[in-house]
């Protein structure tokens, strides 16, 4: 987990506008969608569709939301035609970002994705020019919060089937294998445990820091704000 630290990307979000976490909102509902489409549903028998509401419901995404999203995704299966696509490449200095997508029009997806890339001086590669510098790894945040002892949630997450805990900042960092994420988070939920983030991640193995932070960080907000953007990993330290 070089360089990487779920909880500084959580602070970031925390400080979007009002507009901006509505948006969060309908990135996480067409997740939802593409997940009733491929497994139905019923959570209790589509894993995809439990780790997607796990993922809302650590947004703060309200319970009668993500019931209406499941009821919308169940009646327009036909018209669901969102296709997973990834880019990756370069931002200023050389850091690595991967960005994932779900896409209804992939032409105009990748013409975007290559002029956030160009815009702020980094460039848009070929499938797997970066990836091998990350890993996927199942993370869970818990808050600090009164009562909540270090040691006890360490030996809660191992117990689980955790590989990791750390201290950081304000919260606790779970790390899992991928493999194991959904069912780590759902022993976890059992003994009372709650997110303020739930997902499985693209973890950097190396770091590197841009030559200019202000570039970077309005790329990161451009792709933020693009709607067919789920998801942005990077090796920023």
């Amino acid at each position: 987990m070089a360089g990487h630290s779920k909880w500084s990307q959580i602070k970031r979000a925390k400080g979007k506008t009002d507009v901006a976490r509505g948006k969060i909102f309908t990135k996480l509902g067409r997740e939802i969608a593409v997940a009733v489409k491929l497994g139905g549903t019923d959570p209790n028998a589509n894993s995809r569709l439990r780790d997607a509401i796990a993922k809302a419901k650590a947004e703060n995404m309200p319970n009668d939301n993500i019931a209406r999203g499941i009821k919308k995704a169940a009646g327009e299966l036909s018209s669901i035609n969102y296709e997973s696509m990834i880019y990756e490449g370069y931002g200023p200095g050389g850091v690595a970002i991967i960005v994932e997508t779900l896409t209804d029009n992939k032409n105009r997806t990748a013409a975007e994705m290559r002029h956030i890339f160009d815009k702020y001086g980094g460039s848009m590669g070929v499938t797997g020019c970066v990836s091998y510098l990350f890993e996927e790894k199942g993370v869970l945040v818990i808050e600090k919060k009164k009562g909540i002892d270090e040691d006890a949630v360490m030996m809660d997450s191992l117990d689980a089937g955790a590989e990791d805990m750390i201290n950081e900042e304000d919260v606790f960092e779970i790390t899992t294998s991928s493999a194991d994420f959904s069912k780590v988070r759902e022993n976890l939920e059992k003994k009372g445990y709650k997110f303020i983030s739930a997902s499985i991640e693209k973890i950097p193995s190396t770091t590197a820091k841009t030559t200019d932070l202000v570039k970077f960080e309005k790329m990161l907000d451009l792709f933020d704000e693009n709607d067919d953007v789920q998801n942005v990993y990077h090796n920023h330290e």
